[in-house]
């Protein structure tokens, strides 16, 4: 009976307790929306990315409106990026176009979706144990690359396009290496025409990158398995020029 009676008690000081949370936890209640994003800027410099986007989140839902708040929501989605949350990143991003897209800082929204793309497999063991960035899955790889390309297209005196502009032509030197090494994997799996089709694919989509060469090694290699020797000719005429032109 005792125990029942304590029942209640309990409760109270449990629901009172709860009740007490949301005002301990939220200690920007009182304050400005300049005092919030002082407050995120100084968790952004002290590399404290966590918590400034929670100040920039708590800004632009107190203070909806105005300078603070769009200014809230794209250093958010870069304190995302730089938290490693690319995800959230390129969100965040998408609603700031959304919103804002005659905004001046519209063109770093669409850079920042390129960046937080492209650093996507950035993790502990990469950083630690690199492997070639052509190896990893390019599905990321080309919508940074994408992501770039709207930037530019959209933007072409930007301040970021020229960055922009360099990290395409790196992706695109990857992209070409990744479908080499499929097709260096085919070769050795003895499916030498989807090997073919890969390089041939790197020929047409990838063209003047350092690719090139291996892709039109391999596909000498196979055709002559294949007892298509013409055909093998003709790819060793081709590799023959881009050796004599240095490409």
């Amino acid at each position: 009976m005792r125990a029942l009676k304590l029942i209640p008690i309990i409760l109270l000081i449990l629901i009172t307790g709860c009740s007490l949370l949301p005002e301990q936890i939220d200690e920007t209640k009182s304050w400005s929306a300049q005092r919030i994003y002082e407050r995120a800027q100084e968790a952004m410099r002290n590399q404290n990315y966590e918590a400034a986007i929670k100040y920039f989140e708590s800004l632009e839902a107190r203070y909806p409106f105005g300078r603070y708040a769009q200014q809230a929501l794209i250093e958010t989605a870069y304190a995302y990026y730089k938290f490693s949350e690319p995800d959230s990143a390129v969100a965040t991003a998408d609603r700031f176009i959304k919103i804002y897209p005659q905004h001046p800082h519209t063109d770093y929204a669409y850079y920042l979706k390129g960046l937080a793309n492209f650093s996507r497999g950035d993790n502990f063991i990469d950083k630690y144990l690199p492997r070639d960035p052509s190896e990893r899955d390019p599905g990321a790889s080309r919508q940074s690359f994408l992501d770039f390309a709207e930037l530019i297209k959209r933007f072409p005196r930007s301040q970021y396009a020229k960055d922009a502009g360099l990290r395409m032509a790196f992706l695109r030197n990857n992209l070409g290496w990744y479908e080499v090494h499929v097709a260096d994997y085919y070769m050795r799996r003895g499916a030498h025409i989807a090997a073919i089709n890969r390089c041939k694919h790197v020929l047409n989509n990838y063209p003047q990158t350092p690719a090139i060469p291996r892709a039109l090694e391999i596909m000498i290699e196979a055709y002559k398995i294949l007892d298509m020797d013409d055909l093998a000719a003709d790819a060793q005429k081709v590799l023959d020029l881009n050796t004599l032109s240095g490409t």
